[in-house]
Order: structure tokens, then sequence, then C-alpha cells
């Protein structure tokens, strides 16, 4: 593909809420929360997922929370990614323009398609915000969105995306 034509294709990003995690009492606060087995599964079926449909991103940003950060891995291995794994404390319960500010600096500048993981209610807002649809995620939910871009640095809140599709662990 010639460089006039790859600059028009549009920016994807998948957004995946982290996987079910842990309760338990015995962790100091709530950012080292791991993930329990049930999120292990799901996030090891969204990368699956991934891999399938050949939505491998090219670039991974992550909330350094410890069960983020755990989907992100598990997700990533499982669909075959084989990039570093970004890590944003800023993206630890981000509101929707903090994950925009993150994703406008990102340094893959390449990247046609990034894969962010953090937490709700910041990702509800965030899709709700960008496509104009209201949907539940719950925990390893994932969203694809088109974004009308050609650099990440242009991306803002009024960007006019749409949704792709969304899956749900329930529903695969």
């Amino acid at each position: 593909m010639d460089a006039s034509k790859q600059s028009s294709v549009p920016r994807q990003l998948l957004i995946l809420r982290h996987a079910k995690s842990s309760w338990a009492d015995g962790f100091a606060d709530d950012w080292e929360r791991p993930l329990t087995d049930r999120g292990r599964r799901d996030a090891t079926r969204i990368g699956e997922l991934l891999r399938r449909l050949s939505l491998v991103p090219d670039a991974i940003i992550t909330s350094d929370a410890v069960r983020a950060h755990t989907t992100a891995r598990i997700a990533a291995d499982a669909a075959g990614y084989a990039g570093k794994i970004e890590q944003s404390s800023s993206l630890y319960h981000a509101k929707p323009d903090t994950v925009i500010a993150v994703l406008q600096a990102v340094k893959a500048a390449a990247a046609r398609t990034i894969m962010v993981v953090a937490h709700n209610p910041g990702l509800e807002d965030l899709v709700a915000q960008l496509t104009g649809e209201h949907v539940e995620l719950p925990t390893a939910a994932l969203v694809n969105v088109e974004l009308p871009i050609q650099k990440w640095s242009e991306l803002d809140l009024s960007a006019g995306a749409r949704m792709i599709d969304l899956w749900r662990p329930a529903d695969l």
C-alpha cells in the first residue's frame, strides 16, 4: 500500500475493561487487587478472540493497577501480541479526557490499532462520549471503535467515532 492510501486508513481503538478481580481481604488497597480464576479465563478468551478476528493491536496501553496490567498481559499473550505493554498510572480510574490525553501522547505514531485497558466508569463514559452509544461494560468487555483520524494526536472527544463491535465474556 502506498503512503497516501495508508494515511487515509482510520485508526481503531480497542477498549478493554479489566477482567474480574478479587475483593478478598488482605490487599492493602484497591490498586493491588489481583484477578480471580474467572478473570484469568476471560482475559485469555478475549485475547483468543483478538487473534481469531485478526484484531491484534499494534500497541497496548494499560492502567498500572495489578488487575488491569494482568488482564493486558494475559490477553496480549493469548492474542499473540509480541510488543511492549505500556503502563500508565494516569489510566487508573481515569475519566474520558484523561484517556484521550494518554492516547494523544502515544509514542507508537504508526500504530493503526491501539488497545487501552482500564477501569469503569471511565471506559463506559469514554465509549459514550466518543460514539454517542451508551453500553454496559462488565469485566473483560471489549469494544472496537473506529476513529476518523489520521494521527493519534488528532483524537478528541468530538471525533465522531463509530462503534464497530462489542464483546462480553458471557457472549463468547
